[in-house]
């Protein structure tokens, strides 16, 4: 379910070879096929503890315990399920790839996601004995967008059908996978935390990838809008008569993909997320680093909820509120480089701003699953959501446009007529790198 048609290319890619820091990857030509997915765990820490929950301060279990071992499961098989889905999902973008650079990093991407895999079923093939092979198997069942065996959460299932989806997928839904791992990362059980802490390691270039692929979507818009003369960044046709995307398209795409990765953190409000913690098996966003108790048996937090028809912030149980407080972070970590984009767009002089929506917007998940809201927040009734939301998410004709544009560029050192060149090349190679070497049957 890998790449579709470039099983014979040659590919630049980023190989894990070790744990350490200073030379854990090597880069070369590899097939995809023949990419090889090693397990790789953190180092060991002979004294690591427990370090939240009910357990805080006991050694950390090298062995599942007992008593959470469905629990424990349930956690590794949702978060493996994940990492081929993307790559699904993912699968036809290579022959629409707006240049070589960008094909490479596609496949990047998708080798790793593999070997993210791996490193779960890992776990449960070693740790887990029959029920966990059997659930090794399920992850091979099922498919992204499946009728019958669909992936679990539901953003996994959505198509990405262009490689501006892509960008945004790389940037928001990956993320979402980075506070996950992080908070898999505090887990007392030493395997898990030991395998999601290399596994970050490779998830920093995918969120790279989505973050300077929206970049140069946006800084491509900004100079050919300049050259034209178009100063309104509203004027959508006759920019996107300069065969580049409209900066108020960006934003739509931004608002689906941001609200379609808020939903994988769950209900605001979870006893599940309330067991997991308890018990010592996923702590919050950089655990060690929180100033409180870590147990939180008293502790309250802020929860947006929907009351009364009216949008409030409640206090309640920190222990059941742990999704919102991930999702919180999550949030501000999602700001930091929508503000990067904003600052491309300032520096080209242009009058525009892209900007995160409201949690209740476009929701399906949670307190906001009923809840037709503005991107701004205002509660709206159903005629009023129906009459604006091709204003604040990507219609046909904005899918129909993009897809316009995804013409392959597979010539050396060139790119599609809608994204600009890197800044640098990938392990520092020249602009006219061959990142993919393509043989043709």
């Amino acid at each position: 379910m890998g790449p579709e048609g470039f099983q014979t290319s040659d590919v630049y890619l980023r190989t894990a070879v070790s744990i350490d820091p200073k030379g854990w990857a090597k880069f070369d030509y590899v097939k995809m096929p023949e990419y090889r997915w090693g397990i790789l765990l953190a180092p060991q820490q002979e004294d690591r503890l427990v370090n939240f929950g009910a357990h805080k301060g006991e050694k950390a279990w090298q062995e599942v315990p007992g008593e959470y071992r469905a629990m424990l499961r349930r956690l590794i098989v949702v978060q493996g399920d994940t990492e081929p889905a993307s790559v699904e999902q993912q699968r036809h973008l290579g022959a629409t790839a707006p240049s070589l650079y960008d094909m490479r990093n596609l496949f990047q991407v998708n080798v790793e996601e593999g070997r993210h895999l791996w490193a779960m079923v890992y776990l449960l093939q070693k740790y887990f004995g029959k029920d966990g092979r059997e659930e090794a198997e399920g992850l091979l069942q099922r498919r992204s967008g499946d009728v019958d065996k669909p992936r679990m959460l539901g953003a996994f299932n959505e198509a990405t059908p262009d490689w501006l989806s892509f960008f945004m997928f790389t940037y928001f839904t990956d993320r979402d996978g980075k506070m996950q791992l992080e908070s898999l990362a505090q887990s007392g059980f030493d395997p898990l935390s030991r395998t999601c802490r290399f596994m970050l390691t490779e998830e920093a270039h995918h969120m790279f990838v989505g973050e300077t692929g929206v970049s140069r979507t946006i800084e491509r818009t900004c100079e050919a809008m300049k050259q034209a003369g178009i100063e309104d960044p509203y004027d959508i046709s006759r920019i996107r008569n300069l065969g580049v995307i409209d900066l108020p398209t960006l934003q739509k795409k931004a608002n689906l993909h941001f609200t379609l990765s808020l939903d994988l953190f769950g209900s605001e409000i979870s006893t599940n997320a309330a067991n997991y913690y308890n018990s010592g098996l996923k702590g919050r966003f950089q655990e060690t680093r929180i100033d409180d108790d870590h147990v939180l048996t008293q502790a309250t937090y802020a929860v947006s909820k929907f009351v009364d028809g009216r949008i409030k912030m409640v206090d309640e149980p920190a222990l059941t509120a742990i999704n919102m407080r991930l999702r919180d972070d999550y949030v501000a970590d999602c700001a930091k480089g929508v503000e990067r984009w904003n600052k491309v767009i300032e520096k080209a002089g242009i009058k525009f701003r892209i900007t995160l929506p409201h949690v209740a917007f476009h929701r399906h998940i949670g307190e906001f699953a009923n809840v037709k809201a503005s991107p701004m927040g205002d509660v709206l009734s159903d005629g009023e959501w129906s009459k604006q939301k091709d204003a604040w998410l990507p219609s046909k004709d904005d899918g129909d446009f993009i897809a316009s544009l995804m013409q392959p560029c597979w010539e050396r050192g060139k790119y599609a007529s809608w994204i600009s060149a890197p800044k640098v090349g990938i392990d520092n190679k020249a602009g006219d790198f061959e990142y993919v070497k393509i043989h043709r049957a």
